[in-house]
């Protein structure tokens, strides 16, 4: 019986595919002998396994869905590397700010400030639990589309997951390169840098974990393996590229909700002090350039298909 699953598995992973759980079976093992291995881990490999043994179907779901995994892995193993690069010298606090001033500032009583200034100083909790919502959903958002593509437009699907992988990756590279502090940072400890310094929620999530009940955004944030990723603003960028590479398949509900998602995906990225207005333009510019690529990917293999 064995030997005929194997074969079974053989016949639907050909060649070096059948490798393909492997590198989330030795992160697994990594992550629990370092009393990491949480119930994200095991849910990933779980469904991982799950594809990976299932029919002609799953394999097309599990290949569709492989970069994400993969964005997963790497985001937890990034750890590993998240001091390289970052030292007291590089690290982009109050001359991040100054030009924050110079080109979206605000007269704060009679000072030089920020739009963050402001909303600290004005924050509400209706707006805390509404920003709150594109925060603690837009992986399930990312997942959601990757699935809708998956039923209504594969090879766009394809495009989809490989530029959310492509996006993280330019992003992770940016973070070491452009080490920048959120300005929760600067609102906490000021033009000081602290290589040693926790990820935060900041306080607005702070004070909706507290309304729940449940330390959700705590948790999330507890386990970022770095404080200096403010730039580029992932977050605005992930929203964005729902909208440009769902938007051909989307009907008009889907596309007026993508749309108001990015919106409000910025703004929260503001108001809860989590990014500068700097750091979501460049989120802009890289989830419309891998857009970018990607559909010209697409249009150049459309172009070649005949032949």
């Amino acid at each position: 019986m064995i030997e005929g699953q194997w074969a079974r598995l053989r016949a639907l992973w050909p060649g070096v595919s059948i490798l393909l759980p492997v590198p989330f079976l030795l992160h697994g093992i990594w992550a629990a002998t370092r009393g990491r291995f949480h119930w994200e881990n095991a849910a990933i490999l779980a469904l991982m396994l799950a594809l990976f043994v299932g029919g002609p179907r799953s394999k097309k779901l599990l290949a569709g869905l492989y970069p994400i995994a993969i964005v997963a892995l790497l985001y937890d193993t990034m750890r590993v590397v998240a001091n390289v690069g970052v030292t007291e010298a590089r690290v982009h606090v109050c001359d991040l700010r100054a030009l924050e001033i110079q080109f979206f500032g605000i007269t704060m009583n009679g000072h030089p400030s920020t739009v963050h200034d402001w909303f600290q100083a004005h924050a509400t909790p209706g707006l805390d639990r509404l920003c709150a919502i594109p925060y603690g959903t837009f992986l399930y958002a990312c997942c959601g589309c990757a699935v809708w593509l998956y039923f209504r437009d594969y090879p766009n699907m394809l495009r989809f997951t490989w530029s959310f992988l492509a996006l993280n990756v330019a992003g992770f590279v940016t973070y070491h390169l452009y080490p920048a502090a959120p300005p929760w940072y600067f609102h906490t400890h000021g033009c000081l840098v602290d290589t040693l310094a926790h990820a935060s929620e900041g306080p607005n999530l702070a004070r909706v974990d507290a309304w729940l009940g449940v330390p959700y955004f705590g948790s999330m944030y507890g386990r970022a393996s770095s404080v200096f990723g403010a730039m580029p603003s992932l977050h605005c960028a992930y929203a964005l590229l729902i909208v440009l590479l769902g938007w051909a398949t989307f009907g008009p509900v889907l596309r007026v909700a993508s749309v108001l998602f990015f919106l409000l995906m910025t703004f929260s990225a503001a108001y809860l002090d989590h990014h500068w207005v700097l750091d979501i333009v460049a989120g802009v510019a890289y989830g419309s350039v891998v857009a970018g690529i990607a559909g010209w990917l697409g249009r150049r293999g459309a172009a070649r298909e005949p032949s």
